[in-house]
């Protein structure tokens, strides 16, 4: 019998999620369909529910309802409780919605894994402080960097959220006047300014010799902050479409107990933007 799975979230005709899972199920032999669904703004609970009373197994969650799925959640694993918002809903077999956020994991994986990089004992800087940030944060730190400053254009949020994650690694919150005359080993943007063409207002000589950039957004060409890591001299600034599918290969894991292969899905998805 094929088992349902899906990801939802408004909008979502855009996601990519469908043809990733879908070239997952064709390599790893799982029998699966997977479908794009748009939930109303106001209506993710009980639609999600819906999916679930009908026999669905997994659901992806996207903008806007990630802490929504959260709250709908009657687990957490100990990523999603640090993240404070769900990517991943699956039901158990005890008939309860566990919740999980596979994207810190997407993009530690794309770094490491993809790209040949390396966070443990880097000086990591991370561009805002948003709920996208807070679902990364807790794997990047489980690599242990040398230290992880947090920049944001509202400086109560960065030290806010600096001070949730502080640990063994040294974590500071700071706005990005007070970036200037520090360098970093990696810097990751996970604001929305990509998707705007905008750039978040950065210092020059930001970054020290052999720094990587890493944007969580992607696009068909260079994003704008990838633009800016290569003119600053950047030996590496890959966007984020890896991340994209390498979280979505944890959440089938979690589903299916199969590990697909995520770099053929890399250079499929790629080959269609372009």
């Amino acid at each position: 019998m094929t088992d349902r799975y899906a990801v939802m979230g408004n909008p979502i005709a855009h996601s990519k999620s469908p043809q990733i899972h879908s070239a997952f199920a064709k390599q790893t032999g799982q029998d699966i369909c997977y479908e794009a669904l748009l939930a109303p703004i106001d209506g993710f609970s009980v639609q999600a529910q819906q999916f679930f009373g009908g026999g669905g197994k997994g659901l992806n969650v996207t903008v806007p309802f990630k802490l929504q799925a959260w709250q709908l959640a009657d687990q957490h694993t100990e990523r999603a409780l640090q993240a404070g918002s769900v990517n991943t809903l699956m039901m158990t077999d005890q008939s309860q919605l566990l919740g999980e956020n596979t994207d810190g994991l997407g993009l530690v994986n794309d770094i490491l894994n993809n790209h040949g990089g390396q966070i443990e004992d880097k000086r990591v800087l991370v561009l805002g402080a948003g709920g996208a940030v807070r679902g990364v944060l807790g794997p990047i730190l489980e690599q242990q960097p040398k230290t992880l400053v947090i920049a944001n254009r509202t400086l109560a949020k960065a030290v806010q959220l600096a001070e949730l994650f502080q640990g063994p690694t040294m974590v500071e919150g700071c706005g990005f006047d007070a970036l200037d005359g520090q360098q970093f080993d990696l810097v990751i943007n996970g604001t929305a300014a990509s998707l705007q063409g905008e750039l978040p207002p950065l210092p020059q000589h930001l970054l020290a010799a052999n720094a990587w950039c890493y944007d969580m957004m992607y696009s068909v060409a260079d994003t704008v902050f990838c633009q800016w890591a290569k003119e600053q001299g950047a030996a590496k600034a890959p966007d984020g479409l890896g991340m994209l599918v390498e979280q979505a290969a944890e959440s089938f894991y979690l589903w299916r107990g199969v590990r697909p292969k995520t770099q053929p899905v890399i250079e499929q998805i790629r080959s269609q933007l372009s």
